[in-house]
Protein backbone atom coordinates (compact mmCIF):
# COMPACT_ATOMS: atom_id res chain seq x y z
CA UNK A 1 0.00 0.00 0.00
CA UNK A 2 1.20 3.55 -0.67
CA UNK A 3 2.18 5.66 2.32
CA UNK A 4 0.47 8.98 3.18
CA UNK A 5 3.59 10.69 1.80
CA UNK A 6 2.91 9.25 -1.67
CA UNK A 7 -0.79 10.10 -1.48
CA UNK A 8 0.19 13.68 -0.67
CA UNK A 9 2.18 14.07 -3.88
CA UNK A 10 0.70 16.03 -6.76
CA UNK A 11 -1.14 13.98 -9.38
CA UNK A 12 1.53 14.39 -12.05
CA UNK A 13 4.31 13.03 -9.84
CA UNK A 14 2.15 10.10 -8.72
CA UNK A 15 1.40 9.35 -12.36
CA UNK A 16 5.07 9.47 -13.34
CA UNK A 17 5.92 6.92 -10.65
CA UNK A 18 2.97 4.73 -11.65
CA UNK A 19 3.95 4.82 -15.34
CA UNK A 20 7.54 3.90 -14.45
CA UNK A 21 6.24 0.90 -12.51
CA UNK A 22 3.97 -0.21 -15.36
CA UNK A 23 6.84 -0.04 -17.83
CA UNK A 24 9.24 -1.98 -15.60
CA UNK A 25 6.83 -4.73 -14.54
CA UNK A 26 5.47 -5.10 -18.07
CA UNK A 27 8.95 -5.65 -19.48
CA UNK A 28 10.51 -7.70 -16.68
CA UNK A 29 7.74 -9.07 -14.47
CA UNK A 30 8.12 -8.85 -10.71
CA UNK A 31 11.01 -11.21 -10.16
CA UNK A 32 13.36 -9.60 -12.67
CA UNK A 33 12.30 -6.00 -12.11
CA UNK A 34 14.77 -3.42 -10.80
CA UNK A 35 13.98 -0.57 -8.42
CA UNK A 36 17.06 1.19 -9.84
CA UNK A 37 15.46 1.28 -13.28
CA UNK A 38 12.10 2.31 -11.79
CA UNK A 39 13.47 5.34 -9.96
CA UNK A 40 15.51 6.37 -13.01
CA UNK A 41 12.38 6.27 -15.20
CA UNK A 42 10.34 8.10 -12.56
CA UNK A 43 12.97 10.76 -11.95
CA UNK A 44 13.11 10.19 -8.19
CA UNK A 45 15.67 8.84 -5.74
CA UNK A 46 15.61 5.27 -4.51
CA UNK A 47 15.15 6.54 -0.98
CA UNK A 48 12.06 8.43 -2.06
CA UNK A 49 10.51 5.33 -3.62
CA UNK A 50 10.81 3.46 -0.34
CA UNK A 51 9.32 6.39 1.52
CA UNK A 52 6.31 6.12 -0.77
CA UNK A 53 6.12 2.30 -0.71
CA UNK A 54 7.74 0.27 2.11
CA UNK A 55 8.75 -2.57 -0.23
CA UNK A 56 8.97 -3.37 -3.93
CA UNK A 57 6.09 -5.79 -3.40
CA UNK A 58 3.91 -2.98 -2.02
CA UNK A 59 4.67 -0.90 -5.09
CA UNK A 60 4.00 -3.84 -7.42
CA UNK A 61 0.56 -4.51 -5.97
CA UNK A 62 -0.27 -0.81 -5.99
CA UNK A 63 0.45 -0.68 -9.73
CA UNK A 64 -1.43 -3.94 -10.38
CA UNK A 65 -4.41 -2.71 -8.33
CA UNK A 66 -4.57 0.49 -10.36
CA UNK A 67 -4.39 -1.34 -13.68
CA UNK A 68 -7.03 -3.95 -12.85
CA UNK A 69 -9.31 -1.21 -11.51
CA UNK A 70 -8.93 0.67 -14.81
CA UNK A 71 -9.77 -2.46 -16.81
CA UNK A 72 -12.83 -3.31 -14.70
CA UNK A 73 -14.08 0.27 -14.85
CA UNK A 74 -13.79 0.22 -18.64
CA UNK A 75 -15.74 -3.04 -18.84
CA UNK A 76 -18.41 -1.80 -16.42
CA UNK A 77 -19.11 1.18 -18.68
CA UNK A 78 -20.06 -1.15 -21.55
CA UNK A 79 -21.54 -4.20 -19.81
CA UNK A 80 -25.10 -3.06 -20.54
CA UNK A 81 -24.41 -3.09 -24.28
CA UNK A 82 -23.71 -6.83 -24.33
CA UNK A 83 -26.12 -9.50 -25.51
CA UNK A 84 -28.24 -11.33 -22.92
CA UNK A 85 -27.53 -14.57 -24.77
CA UNK A 86 -24.95 -16.44 -22.70
CA UNK A 87 -22.72 -17.58 -25.54
CA UNK A 88 -22.83 -14.35 -27.50
CA UNK A 89 -22.09 -12.41 -24.32
CA UNK A 90 -18.97 -14.44 -23.60
CA UNK A 91 -17.53 -13.61 -27.02
CA UNK A 92 -18.58 -9.93 -26.85
CA UNK A 93 -17.08 -9.58 -23.37
CA UNK A 94 -13.82 -11.09 -24.60
CA UNK A 95 -13.71 -8.62 -27.49
CA UNK A 96 -14.27 -5.72 -25.06
CA UNK A 97 -11.46 -6.93 -22.83
CA UNK A 98 -9.02 -7.33 -25.71
CA UNK A 99 -10.00 -3.95 -27.11
CA UNK A 100 -8.74 -2.47 -23.83
CA UNK A 101 -5.56 -4.55 -24.12
CA UNK A 102 -4.97 -3.13 -27.59
CA UNK A 103 -5.37 0.44 -26.33
CA UNK A 104 -3.02 -0.10 -23.36
CA UNK A 105 -0.41 -2.70 -24.39
CA UNK A 106 2.06 -2.06 -21.55
CA UNK A 107 -0.62 -2.35 -18.86
CA UNK A 108 -1.92 -5.45 -20.59
CA UNK A 109 1.53 -7.05 -20.67
CA UNK A 110 1.79 -6.54 -16.93
CA UNK A 111 -1.61 -8.17 -16.38
CA UNK A 112 -0.63 -11.15 -18.55
CA UNK A 113 2.62 -11.62 -16.64
CA UNK A 114 0.93 -11.19 -13.25
CA UNK A 115 -1.81 -13.75 -13.85
CA UNK A 116 0.09 -16.40 -15.80
CA UNK A 117 0.48 -19.47 -13.63
CA UNK A 118 3.98 -20.12 -12.27
CA UNK A 119 5.72 -21.28 -9.10
CA UNK A 120 6.90 -17.91 -7.77
CA UNK A 121 5.91 -16.55 -4.38
CA UNK A 122 4.56 -13.36 -5.96
CA UNK A 123 2.20 -15.35 -8.20
CA UNK A 124 0.88 -17.27 -5.19
CA UNK A 125 0.27 -13.97 -3.38
CA UNK A 126 -1.45 -12.59 -6.49
CA UNK A 127 -3.82 -15.57 -6.58
CA UNK A 128 -4.66 -15.09 -2.90
CA UNK A 129 -5.19 -11.37 -3.35
CA UNK A 130 -7.29 -11.47 -6.52
CA UNK A 131 -8.89 -14.92 -6.40
CA UNK A 132 -12.22 -13.80 -4.94
CA UNK A 133 -12.33 -10.76 -7.22
CA UNK A 134 -11.92 -13.01 -10.25
CA UNK A 135 -14.92 -15.09 -9.10
CA UNK A 136 -16.96 -11.93 -8.64
CA UNK A 137 -16.15 -10.75 -12.17
CA UNK A 138 -17.35 -14.01 -13.71
CA UNK A 139 -20.66 -13.83 -11.85
CA UNK A 140 -21.00 -10.10 -12.50
CA UNK A 141 -20.79 -10.26 -16.28
CA UNK A 142 -23.14 -13.27 -16.38
CA UNK A 143 -25.70 -11.90 -13.93
CA UNK A 144 -28.47 -10.77 -16.31
CA UNK A 145 -28.23 -13.38 -19.04
CA UNK A 146 -31.29 -15.08 -20.53
CA UNK A 147 -31.75 -18.40 -18.69
CA UNK A 148 -34.77 -19.69 -20.64
CA UNK A 149 -32.53 -21.60 -23.05
CA UNK A 150 -30.78 -23.60 -20.35
CA UNK A 151 -31.33 -27.32 -20.05
CA UNK A 152 -30.05 -27.38 -16.48
CA UNK A 153 -30.15 -25.36 -13.24
CA UNK A 154 -29.06 -21.73 -13.78
CA UNK A 155 -26.42 -21.61 -11.05
CA UNK A 156 -24.86 -24.92 -12.04
CA UNK A 157 -24.80 -23.88 -15.67
CA UNK A 158 -23.04 -20.61 -14.82
CA UNK A 159 -20.54 -22.54 -12.68
CA UNK A 160 -19.74 -24.80 -15.65
CA UNK A 161 -19.23 -21.75 -17.88
CA UNK A 162 -17.04 -20.12 -15.22
CA UNK A 163 -14.85 -23.23 -14.95
CA UNK A 164 -14.50 -23.42 -18.73
CA UNK A 165 -13.48 -19.76 -18.98
CA UNK A 166 -11.07 -20.04 -16.05
CA UNK A 167 -9.34 -23.09 -17.49
CA UNK A 168 -9.29 -21.72 -21.03
CA UNK A 169 -7.94 -18.33 -19.94
CA UNK A 170 -5.20 -19.84 -17.78
CA UNK A 171 -4.09 -22.10 -20.62
CA UNK A 172 -4.23 -19.29 -23.17
CA UNK A 173 -2.19 -16.93 -20.98
CA UNK A 174 0.45 -19.60 -20.47
CA UNK A 175 0.75 -20.15 -24.21
CA UNK A 176 0.97 -16.49 -25.22
CA UNK A 177 3.66 -15.92 -22.61
CA UNK A 178 5.90 -17.89 -24.96
CA UNK A 179 5.08 -15.60 -27.88
CA UNK A 180 5.97 -12.00 -28.70
CA UNK A 181 2.59 -10.83 -27.45
CA UNK A 182 2.87 -7.13 -28.20
CA UNK A 183 0.35 -7.61 -31.03
CA UNK A 184 -2.86 -7.87 -29.03
CA UNK A 185 -5.00 -7.51 -32.18
CA UNK A 186 -3.61 -10.79 -33.48
CA UNK A 187 -3.97 -12.42 -30.07
CA UNK A 188 -7.58 -11.24 -29.85
CA UNK A 189 -8.44 -12.96 -33.13
CA UNK A 190 -6.75 -16.17 -32.01
CA UNK A 191 -8.46 -16.05 -28.61
CA UNK A 192 -11.97 -15.42 -29.98
CA UNK A 193 -11.56 -18.14 -32.63
CA UNK A 194 -10.48 -20.77 -30.11
CA UNK A 195 -13.03 -19.72 -27.50
CA UNK A 196 -15.85 -19.88 -30.07
CA UNK A 197 -14.92 -23.47 -30.88
CA UNK A 198 -15.17 -24.49 -27.21
CA UNK A 199 -18.43 -22.59 -26.84
CA UNK A 200 -19.98 -24.67 -29.64
CA UNK A 201 -19.18 -27.82 -27.68
CA UNK A 202 -20.49 -26.32 -24.44
CA UNK A 203 -23.67 -25.05 -26.10
CA UNK A 204 -24.56 -28.52 -27.33
CA UNK A 205 -24.72 -29.76 -23.74
CA UNK A 206 -26.44 -26.75 -22.14
CA UNK A 207 -29.11 -25.51 -24.52
CA UNK A 208 -32.48 -27.26 -24.71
Amino acid sequence: MPTPLFLGLDTEKQQNIFIAGVSEFADYGYENSSTNRIVKKAGISKGSLFKYFPTKEDFYFYVLDEITAELISSLEEKINTLSTDLFQRIVEFSVLEFSWYILYPEKSKMIVKAFTQNDTDIYKKTVLKYGNREQEIYYWFLQDIDTTQFRWNRQKTIDVVKWLLKGFNDDFLTRIQKQAYSDFEMIKKEYVKELSEYIKILKAGIVK
